[in-house]
């Protein structure tokens, strides 16, 4: 298990391989963004982006989804999210992109009152195929300690 003490600012890591079907941008804008050119092939060709394209909120969550499953390969002990910042969607994700995540630990601190955890401050770029990063923000997550070996 790797503990609150184990992390250290500028630890850094790419990793994921997640594919984005057409078929998944359609079926998560109908549920949650239904925008044209995120529903509709043909609207979309006439909108801003051309084609269909993913919604950034979609995005979001299949970078959520890469960092979860990283987490818990690694065993990090994380416990919640606190919140999210600095969130930016640089480019628009299509049908047939490839994402991965890169991360780096940019800030930790214990938290004040509570001895068994502490925030951990994390800035994440989820990247295409052609290694253009299409959406970045910074997460603050709690993250245990080992208070059994302290």
């Amino acid at each position: 298990m790797k503990f609150f003490d184990d992390i250290e600012v500028g630890d850094a890591e790419e990793f994921g391989a997640y594919d984005v079907t057409k078929a998944e941008i359609i079926e998560f804008g109908e549920k949650y963004d239904p925008q044209p050119f995120h529903v509709d092939e043909g609207a979309a060709e006439e909108s801003f982006f051309g084609e269909l394209v993913a919604s950034g909120w979609h995005t979001a969550a299949i970078c959520m989804r890469l960092n979860v499953d990283r987490m818990k390969q690694s065993e990090i002990a994380a416990r919640a999210g606190v919140g999210v910042d600095a969130l930016r969607w640089h480019e628009p994700v299509r049908p047939g992109d490839t994402l991965s995540l890169r991360t780096e630990v940019l800030e930790k601190r214990p938290s004040d009152g509570h001895s068994d955890r502490g925030y951990v401050t994390v800035s994440m770029a989820g990247v295409n195929q052609n290694d253009v990063v299409v959406i970045s923000f910074e997460a603050t997550i709690i993250v245990a300690r080992d208070v059994a070996s302290s």
